[in-house]
């Protein structure tokens, strides 16, 4: 599968039409307002990967930044949270309407602990994923060619994983339940980038 690398932005157009894209983001560390976003990933349902390296520290992609925000496009996401707080940091949007496969897979695979992307990619789709380069340099100037294929990784199953958590959800009765998070996600999000990214306002202590 051929991978699609762009310097500091989508080129217009190159997502005309679609109705979702599976999305990802790469930084150079998981903290907020210390590590810096570096890399964004997309794709289409039966597309091919797209990876932006964003020009720092301007971060001038008006196309991404458009269908991040368009309101008829779905972002889906595996840990939202941490990526829609990255691009409201530092691209200054409020990414929207989202899907999160962590989230759906909390709420449909009560019969186990193991959320992450390897666990649920190996489990629903029967295919194991590297996760080799997670914590490679993102800031390089140059992506090796390991980078990209990893990249790739992080979003070419998103829309199959959907699909078969959705009929979970639905089955046991909590796709409303469901949509009710993914909605909220982007103000969890803001409460992470306000200073609020350890602290459940929802607790009792």
């Amino acid at each position: 599968m051929a991978v699609h690398l762009h310097q500091g932005d989508l080129p217009a157009g190159v997502f005309a039409g679609a109705e979702s894209v599976a999305i990802d983001s790469e930084t150079m560390g998981l903290r907020l307002g210390r590590d810096p976003l570096c890399v964004v990933q997309l794709q289409t349902r039966g597309g091919e990967p797209h990876v932006v390296q964003l020009t720092r520290p301007a971060y001038d992609c008006p196309n991404l930044k458009a269908l991040l925000t368009d309101p008829g496009v779905l972002k889906i996401f595996h840990f939202g949270r941490f990526d829609i707080a990255m691009f409201q940091l530092h691209l200054g949007v409020v990414t929207a309407p989202v899907y999160c496969t962590k989230i759906a897979s909390k709420l449909a695979r009560t019969y186990t602990d193991r959320h992450s992307l390897k666990d649920v990619t190996r489990e629903l789709l029967g295919q194991e994923i590297s996760k080799a380069q997670q914590s490679s340099d993102w800031g390089a100037a140059q992506l090796t060619g390991e980078q990209l294929a990893y990249a790739a990784t992080d979003v070419v199953n998103l829309h199959a994983l959907k699909d078969r958590l959705d009929a979970m959800l639905i089955r046991e009765g909590r796709m409303g339940l469901a949509q009710a998070c993914f909605d909220f996600l982007p103000h969890r999000a803001a409460l992470d980038v306000a200073g609020w990214d350890e602290i459940d306002i929802f607790a009792h202590e």
